[in-house]
């Protein structure tokens, strides 16, 4: 099931999701692969680049209201090593 919502969101990106997705793709950052809707379960995350544990987070008004959610969230990606960014 969430392996079809993170193709979904592939799929469907938003115009941000779109513009960051073109600097980052085909290794554009010093040679640094990053993934688009990448499940890190039991999440999905906008942008990682797994070499670097990085997660790229861009968030529309919809995290305004889900902040607990997203203190949960970077919580657990943290604490399975990476560093989060959010924009």
């Amino acid at each position: 099931m969430i392996r079809i919502y993170a193709k979904q969101l592939r799929l469907h990106p938003s115009r941000a999701e779109r513009l960051l997705w073109y600097h980052l793709r085909e290794k554009q950052i010093k040679g640094y692969k990053f993934r688009r809707q990448h499940i890190i379960d039991p999440y999905i995350v906008d942008f990682v680049c797994l070499q670097k544990r990085l997660v790229i987070e861009l968030d529309g008004g919809q995290h305004a209201t889900n902040t607990d959610y997203d203190v949960k969230r970077t919580h657990f990606l943290q604490s399975h090593g990476f560093k989060v960014l959010r924009f």
